[in-house]
C-alpha cells in the first residue's frame, strides 16, 4: 500500500539524518571569516606582518520557545500482513487470473505472428530465382511493412493490458486502505505497521484476519478494462430496411342471389 511504502521511505530519511550530519561536521565552508575545518592549524603572519584584528565571538541566538502543547496519545499498534490479504482475497485473485490470461494470449497471438514471419522469408527466399529485382524488393517491403505494423500492434496490446492491471490494483488499494482503517478504528487502534517490518509481535496485536474477511465481504469484484487485441471490431451488418405495409384493401360486397 502506498501509506505503507511511504512510511518507510519517512522512517529510513530519519534513520539517515544523524549520519549525514556527523560527516558534514569536517566541511570547510566558505565566506565564514576564514574559518577551517577542526583540526587545520591557523596560518601565522609573517615578521613585520600586521596580525589581523580578531573579531569578538558573536553570541548564539537562540530559537524562543514554544508554548507547551498538549501530549500525544498512547500508542495503539496493530499489525496487519498485506500479501497474506492479497492471497485470500477474491478481488486480487480475478484480476491476477484475468491479467495472466491477457498476456497468455498475447504471447501465443505474437509467437503465431512471428512463425508467419518465417514462413513468409522463406517462401521469398524460394521465389527469389523466379522474380524480378522490382518485384523482389516489392516483396521485401510488403514483409517489412506487415512486420512493423504488427510490432506496433502487439506493444499496444502489452501496454493495454499493464495499464487495466494497475487500475485494477489501484481500486483494490483503496478499498484496502479504507478497510484497514475501518477495522484500526473497531479496535481503537491508532498505528498500524506491515507484518515485514515486525521482528516479533504478540498474535493479539494482528490484524490480518478480521481485516481480510472484512474485505472480501466489502470487495469481491473488481471491474477490470475491456481487453483488446489491437484491431477494431468489425462493424454489425446494417439491418434491412423494412418496406412499408400495404394499405388493406376494402373487402368485396356481397353478391345478391337471384
Amino acid at each position: 500500500m502506498t501509506s505503507f511504502r511511504t512510511a518507510l521511505a519517512l522512517m529510513l530519511a530519519v534513520a539517515s539524518a544523524p549520519a549525514f550530519a556527523q560527516q558534514n561536521q569536517e566541511w570547510f565552508v566558505p565566506g565564514q571569516g576564514g574559518q577551517r575545518a577542526q583540526g587545520q592549524p591557523q596560518p601565522q603572519p609573517r615578521p613585520g606582518q600586521a596580525q589581523p584584528a580578531q573579531r569578538p565571538p558573536q553570541p548564539q541566538q537562540r530559537p524562543a520557545a514554544l508554548p507547551p502543547g498538549s501530549p500525544p496519545p498512547a500508542a495503539l499498534i496493530g499489525i496487519v500482513d498485506i500479501p497474506e490479504i492479497q492471497r485470500l482475497s477474491t478481488a486480487f485473485n480475478q484480476v491476477r487470473e484475468e491479467i495472466e490470461r491477457r498476456r497468455t494470449r498475447l504471447n501465443d497471438d505474437l509467437q503465431r505472428e512471428q512463425n508467419g514471419w518465417r514462413e513468409a522469408q522463406q517462401a521469398l527466399a524460394v521465389q527469389r530465382t523466379q522474380m524480378t529485382p522490382d518485384q523482389i524488393r516489392n516483396r521485401e517491403r510488403e514483409l517489412q511493412d506487415r512486420i512493423t505494423d504488427s510490432q506496433r500492434i502487439f506493444r499496444n496490446r502489452s501496454q493495454a493490458i499493464e495499464q487495466a492491471a494497475q487500475q485494477s490494483l489501484m481500486q483494490i488499494e483503496e478499498a484496502l486502505a479504507g478497510i484497514v482503517r475501518q477495522v484500526a478504528s473497531s479496535r481503537n487502534v491508532n498505528i498500524v505497521i506491515p507484518r515485514p517490518l515486525v521482528i516479533m509481535n504478540d498474535p493479539a496485536f494482528d490484524l490480518t484476519e478480521e481485516v481480510a474477511q472484512q474485505f472480501n465481504r466489502t470487495l469481491r469484484q473488481v471491474t477490470i478494462a475491456p481487453d483488446s487485441d489491437g484491431s477494431a471490431p468489425p462493424a454489425a451488418p446494417a439491418a434491412p430496411t423494412a418496406r412499408p405495409a400495404a394499405p388493406p384493401q376494402p373487402a368485396a360486397p356481397p353478391q345478391r342471389r337471384n
